[in-house]
């Protein structure tokens, strides 16, 4: 009678020994899932971010159109001014040229230009872009095509809107301006995605106050 007792208390002390090693394993499961749940959904959240940065990185950007040259003085002087006239790319996140940068090269001298926050408006029209282009070591920035004037208040280009990017070649390189048959490079870098870029050689010679160049 004693040994029957005996091995039914032990089967009895067996089956709490299992009892605590499963509530053990339920409990390290529950806090496992709850650190995986919390984890997928912080790289969720981490990844839809990183997308929309790189989506935005990738499609926006500027567009160059086209860069004139001015000559101030007389028939056959220095290109003293150059209008760089821009756009958002094609699905373009706005472009903000106040924290923009413009890299412009020539005869081996690399310059970085800032943004002048004199902005021109020109959306009603204009006989001149070079009215008032003497901007020194920095670059200032006429609107032509602004409807919401983002451009003109801001400095914030966005769909539709057309800008010139002024740079005073004459103050900023110090050598009286460009003359003919020169190299000039360079780019427009916003504060996130493709810059514009431009690169041209100035002609043979100037028969005209502004010059297209690109």
């Amino acid at each position: 009678m004693k040994i029957t007792e005996f091995l039914k208390n032990k089967k009895g002390a067996s089956g709490i020994g299992t009892l605590i090693v499963f509530i053990a394993m339920v409990l390290v499961a529950a806090v496992a899932a709850s650190v995986l749940i919390n984890t997928s959904g912080f790289l969720q959240q981490k990844a839809a971010t990183t997308g929309k940065e790189s989506t935005e990185q990738v499609a926006s950007g500027l567009q160059v159109m086209s860069v004139s040259g001015y000559q101030a003085g007389t028939t056959n002087a220095n290109i003293s001014a150059m209008a760089i006239y821009v756009t958002p790319n094609a699905g373009s996140a706005a472009i903000d040229l106040s924290n923009s940068k413009v890299f412009i090269t020539y005869n081996g001298q690399t310059n970085i230009l800032t943004y002048d926050t004199t902005v021109s408006d020109l959306t009603a029209g204009s006989s001149d872009v070079f009215v008032s282009f003497t901007s020194g070591v920095a670059f200032r920035v006429a609107v032509l095509q602004d409807n919401d004037d983002s451009a003109t208040t801001n400095g914030v280009l966005n769909k539709g809107d057309i800008a010139v990017i002024i740079v005073d070649t004459n103050s900023v390189f110090g050598t009286g301006g460009i003359p003919e048959r020169k190299e000039v490079s360079g780019s427009i870098q916003p504060e996130f995605g493709a810059a514009g870029v431009f690169d041209f050689t100035t002609p043979a010679t100037f028969t005209n106050k502004v010059i297209e160049l690109q």
